[in-house]
């Protein structure tokens, strides 16, 4: 999950790579740090688009078709 702390650890590392530099061990935490934060990312976009993609079929079940939108239920 990404939180203020998580957030706010990935910029300070940024910070401190630009001004003086990571050590291995800050390196290493920084790019676990933005894995975890990526993976959010898609999980969340993939949460969403799954959501509309379900939400787009139960318009599409609840239309009555042969209205000429195009779809392939229509389109005969």
């Amino acid at each position: 999950m990404i939180d203020r702390d998580l957030i706010d650890r990935i910029n300070y590392l940024a910070w401190k790579k630009k001004q003086e530099g990571l050590t291995a061990e800050e390196a290493e935490e920084q790019k676990k740090l933005r894995d975890i934060y990526l993976r959010n990312i898609r999980q969340q976009v993939k949460a969403s688009l799954d959501a509309l993609k379900q939400a787009q079929q139960g318009q599409h079940k609840n239309k009555e078709h042969g209205h000429g939108c195009n779809c392939h239920h229509c389109k005969n």
